[in-house]
This record gives C-alpha cells, sequence and structure tokens, in this order.
C-alpha cells in the first residue's frame, strides 16, 4: 500500500498537475533512444525531469544496453506502476479526477471563501455543489464514476485477503456506498454464507465512495443513526474504511498525505478526513457505545463501530 500512498500524495503537489498527464511505459527506457539525432538538444530536458521522479520513487535509474552500449536508463517503480491505464488496480482515474482542471479551479477562490459563507470554494467559484455540477459534466462524471471502479477494486482486493476475522459472527452485510457494487461483489465472493444486500437509490451510490468523510460532522451523525437504527444490538456492527488522521506519527508522509486529501474535501465537498477524537465524537453522537481502529489498508484504516 506504501506505493498507492504515494499516489495519493502526488494529487496535493503542485509540479504533477503538468508532469503526469504523460503516458508511462512498462518497459525501461533509456533517455537518448527516445530522440532522434536531429532533437538531441532535448534530452538533458528529460534528464532534468527524471532527475526529479526519480527522487520522488516513481522511477528507479539503472544501466541499460542500448546499441551494444551501456546507457543510464529509468525502470518504473511500485508507485509508477499504479499509472499504467492497463494495470487492473490503475490509480490513473483517480489522478485524472484530482487534477482536472475543473477542481484545480476553487482553490484560487480560497481568499474569498474566507469571506463569505459559501460551503465550499466550489461553490464560490461555479455557484453550485460538485455533485450538481458534474451531473452536466459528461467528461467529469465519467472520470469520477471511474474513479469509484478503480479505488475500491484495490481496497476490496485486500480486505477481504487480510481481514477475514472481521465478517466472523455476521450473517448479514448491507453496504450503503456501493458505487457499482466492487466491494459487495468481493465479499460476497470471497464469503458465500454472507447475505450482501447493497442499499440505496442507483443516483445517489453512484456519488458516494468513502461516504464519511465526504459530508459534515452533522450529517455523518444522521447517516451513523440510521445506520445503527437497523444493526442488532447483539452481534452486530457498523463497519467503516475511511482515513483516520494521525498527527504525531513519525511518518511526516503518513501524516501530510492525509493532511492534503483533507484540504481537498474541505475545497470541494464540504468533507473532512477526521483524527481519532473527532471519530469517537461522531460515534457517541450517534448512540454507539465503543469502537476498533485498526490502521490495516495504507492511507485508510478498518474502524468497527458497536452498538
Amino acid at each position: 500500500m506504501e506505493a498507492h500512498n504515494e499516489l495519493c500524495k502526488l494529487n496535493g503537489t503542485e509540479m504533477c498537475n503538468s508532469t503526469w498527464h504523460s503516458r508511462c511505459h512498462p518497459q525501461p527506457r533509456p533517455t537518448s533512444g527516445s530522440f532522434s539525432t536531429d532533437h538531441c538538444t532535448l534530452a538533458p530536458r528529460l534528464d532534468r525531469l527524471m532527475r526529479v521522479l526519480v527522487h520522488s520513487g516513481f522511477f528507479a535509474q539503472q544501466k541499460l544496453l542500448h546499441n551494444s552500449e551501456e546507457e543510464e536508463g529509468y525502470s518504473l517503480t511500485f508507485a509508477s506502476q499504479f499509472l499504467l491505464k492497463d494495470e487492473f488496480f490503475s490509480g490513473v482515474p483517480l489522478l485524472l479526477l484530482q487534477l482536472d482542471l475543473i477542481l484545480a479551479a476553487p482553490w484560487h477562490f480560497l481568499g474569498d471563501w474566507f469571506q463569505n459563507e459559501d460551503p465550499t470554494p466550489f461553490h464560490t467559484a461555479r455557484r453550485k455543489s460538485f455533485l450538481d455540477y458534474a451531473i452536466h459534466e459528461p467528461k467529469l462524471n465519467d472520470i469520477f464514476n471511474e474513479t469509484m471502479v478503480s479505488d475500491p477494486r484495490l481496497i476490496a482486493n485486500m480486505f477481504v485477503r487480510q481481514y477475514k476475522e472481521v465478517f466472523e459472527g455476521l450473517t448479514s452485510l448491507v453496504d450503503v456506498e456501493v458505487g457499482i457494487g466492487t466491494m459487495p461483489k468481493a465479499i460476497a465472493k470471497a464469503f458465500p454464507q454472507l447475505k450482501c444486500i447493497v442499499f440505496d437509490q442507483p443516483h445517489v451510490v453512484s456519488n458516494l465512495e468513502w461516504i464519511i468523510h465526504d459530508w459534515s460532522d452533522e450529517e455523518c451523525v444522521k447517516i451513523l443513526k440510521k445506520c445503527k437504527g437497523v444493526i442488532p444490538n447483539k452481534g452486530g456492527k457498523v463497519i467503516i474504511i475511511d482515513m483516520v488522521v494521525e498527527s504525531n506519527k513519525c511518518d511526516n508522509k503518513a501524516v501530510e498525505t492525509p493532511l492534503f486529501i483533507d484540504m481537498l474535501r474541505m475545497v470541494v465537498v464540504a468533507g473532512k478526513e477526521r483524527n481519532e477524537k473527532e471519530w469517537e465524537k461522531l460515534f457517541l453522537a450517534a448512540g454507539f457505545t465503543h469502537y476498533k481502529i485498526t490502521p490495516a489498508l495504507g492511507l485508510r484504516s478498518l474502524i468497527e463501530v458497536y452498538p
């Protein structure tokens, strides 16, 4: 998951807005071999770009044979493999969504937003919410829906393989953030004895992913109360896969990336990434008695909440 974390962090860096629109290739390529003799002066430009990308961990530098001569070349790392369109766990849709100019523009309205009552800078820039705007932008809507497929695919794969004990004792499961059903399909396949139910209207679930962090505290309490009302007091629980911001971690990257993503939530959808105390406050306000947090899925944690 460390490579996936690097991809998420990439969304928060200014440099990437132009760099990663280029296509990545799965095979190592020597830099000079990519240019004809008429364009040999361009090679130093690429060298300077690749130097930064190697330092960032998206390429590895190595010696390669080209026309019987040894030259410097570059190969993909685990992080850059997520940027291949044909990879099953490709992160390209997520990256394209975050770097879309429609989502970049609201950042320029932060100053205005701090002086008005609009719910988000996106609303200040577009005069409507992100979801209302996306409905009328087919390209943005398509990228958004592709993201709702690609990202849960990776998380679902890890979830059902590594945390089977989470489902022990359960007889049914209701998914209220289904997208196109990636997570419940994976769970149903791994646990055929478990009755999986997809709950919500199609036009609603197609616009939800990590449902809790896209909403305000007040809306989250309403969602959690509804969940609590339909699970049994004995043996029931709510399972949440979301970020838990930990500012006391020694790993700077593990802290920095959630903070970047929290800013994105604030700018676009009025949501937020929460620390453990903020999560606990939501759970208690919704009537739950205790919870368990397992930092298990890269940037995201497995959260089990009990009535």
